[in-house]
Formats: C-alpha cells, structure tokens, sequence
C-alpha cells in the first residue's frame, strides 16, 4: 500500500511513470527475493509498437552527455540498447535531453529523473517515517520500508513493458523438450518480455510473464513440483543462505526448478517427494559450488557471474552437509 501510494504520487507528479496497483503480493509488478527484500518494476508510459532492429553500433558519450574518444561497451546478452525510433509511438518527453542521449533512451538519466520523484513524492505524501532513501551502490532507486512487521528493502526499477513481440537473443525452447508443453510456449511468448532501468547505458531483458505462466499450473498432473520449491525456499532463508541481503535469492531457485522440470519433464518423476526434493538442491549444489547458473531464456547468462565466490563457498558447504544427511529435513 505504501508503494502504491508513492507510485501513485509519482504519477502524478510526471505522466511518463505509472502507478502500480494496489493488488497485494500478487501484483505481477513485484518480485520477493528474500523475506524483506523486493524488487518492483514501475511501468513507463507513452511507448508502444516496439520493434526490434539494427541498432547502430557506436556510442561516444557518457550518460551525462559529454563525448568520448573511445566507444561505451557493447551490452552483454541480458542487456540491449534501446532507441526511441524503435517505438512506432513515443511521448514528446522520450525525446527530451533529461532521458534521451543522441536517440537513445539511456537508463542512468531515467534513473535520475526517477529518483528525484521519489524523494519529492516520499515528502509530499508525508511518507518520511516510513520511506527513506537508501544509498545505491550501482544506478537503482532503493528505499527502506517500515512495515507493521518489520523493515523491508525495497528496489523500484522503472520499467518498459512490451507485450507484443519475444525478443529475438531469447532462443527459447530448446529442441527436443518436452517441458513446457507447446501450448503453454505460445501462451508465453505471446505475453512478451520487459526492460528494465537498472544500469547505465543498457536496458536488462525481463521475463517476469513468462516466469508467471510457468509457475502456474506447475503440478496439473499430481505432481510435488510447487512443495519441493516452497521447502527449498524455506531451507534457504532458514538453514543454508540466511539474512536480509541473501547470495541465492528466490530467484535463483525458480530458475533451479525451471531447469529441472525441462530435464525431468515426467509425470512420475515428481510422484516422490523426497527423490524429486533432492534432484532439486543437487542441482542446486552444482550450481553454487561452480559458481554457473544459466539464465532459463538466455542460456549464455550465468546469473551467479558477479555473485561473492566467498559467500557462493559458503553456501554451496551448507548444501553439502545438508546432503550428507537429508533425512532431518524429509522425514
């Protein structure tokens, strides 16, 4: 209700951003990665007909406008350069100086502009003892929350959210699976993907949808798919990757689990609880030791790339000791 009420605020306060709804957890907007740690996508306005096209190779600029000898860097696979030509319809204010370098719309200066709107909005909404600003240690817009509970870290990522087409670098699915079915592929991929602000010159590709529908209706066949991953959920916060800022994040676990059900896509391969469980963390074991978790759509990103080794060896010895004896956790 906080965010909705800022958000809401912030929209007024500048049309190009919406509000979220105020819908609950349920909203597709936010994302828990940890008990008091959440990620929420703000949508941007006035951007619509995306379509993928060569974008230009060379950038000579910083994201405060002034020119350089030698070029920025190419983005990396979950990352991509967004022009605003590539929108068949775009607000005036997408072509303004204060998000717009050259005709690209650079995420750093969204950024700014953004986190100046919180920080007026926290004040006009008279949220100041509950919302405060919290330093950010790479380009995103972070808050702590005061809840009837507990605090909360809150990071809001504007968001552009194009429901029309699957970006092209998402080779996805791989031949030959047999999970998902065919049908629940074209569901996905009709739903599109999103881009969010959260570095400096590249939009990073989002697939909160796609992710949505593979959840849901995970065990229309009887299977234990969703209990596996709720006690894994519960192991990690409580045994193997505690506190508020935690290394593996819900996240990494639902891609665990996505990998998973596409190598083990049968009915009576998740009959068994206790078998199908431990198929789950060895995996989840093989990830963290070698420090190497594919991206589900983008195969070529290892979400665990920038990820504290130290911390990943922590991790992945508790894993270890957990599977040495698992007989606690499953009776």
């Amino acid at each position: 209700k906080i965010i909705q009420q800022l958000t809401a605020e912030i929209s007024c306060k500048a049309t190009r951003f919406q509000a979220i709804s105020n819908s609950g957890i349920h909203n597709e907007n936010i994302k828990v990665l940890a008990p008091s740690q959440f990620l929420i996508t703000v949508p941007l306005r006035g951007l619509t007909g995306y379509r993928e096209c060569q974008v230009r190779h060379w950038r000579y600029y910083t994201v405060h406008g002034a020119k350089l000898l030698s070029t920025v860097r190419d983005p990396e696979e979950l990352h991509q350069w967004l022009e605003v030509e590539q929108f068949s319809k775009s607000l005036q204010q997408w072509h303004e100086t204060d998000v717009n370098i050259e005709g690209d719309l650079v995420p750093a200066k969204v950024l700014i502009v953004f986190r100046e709107l919180v920080e007026k909005s926290i004040i006009s909404c008279n949220l100041s003892s509950k919302v405060t600003m919290l330093e950010s240690f790479s380009s995103g817009v972070r808050v702590a929350v005061e809840t009837s509970e507990s605090q909360v870290e809150v990071e809001l990522v504007p968001a552009v959210e194009i429901p029309t087409c699957w970006p092209e670098k998402a080779r996805w699915p791989r031949c030959l699976r047999r999970w998902p079915s065919q049908e629940k592929v074209q569901c996905i991929k009709s739903l599109g993907f999103d881009l969010l602000a959260r570095s400096n010159y590249h939009w990073q590709l989002c697939f909160s949808r796609a992710e949505r529908i593979l959840m849901e209706g995970l065990d229309e066949d009887g299977g234990c798919r969703m209990k596996c991953f709720r006690v894994m959920r519960q192991m990690k916060e409580d045994v193997w990757c505690a506190g508020n800022k935690p290394i593996i994040t819900a996240y990494h676990l639902q891609t665990v689990l996505f990998w998973t059900c596409e190598k083990y896509p049968r009915t009576k391969d998740w009959r068994c609880f206790p078998e199908a469980f431990l198929r789950l963390v060895q995996k989840l074991h093989k990830c963290v030791s070698q420090h190497f978790l594919k991206h589900y759509f983008l195969k070529n990103t290892n979400l665990l790339k920038y990820a504290n080794t130290s911390d990943l060896d922590l991790v992945a010895s508790r894993l270890t000791v957990f599977l040495e004896n698992p007989v606690f956790c499953l009776d």
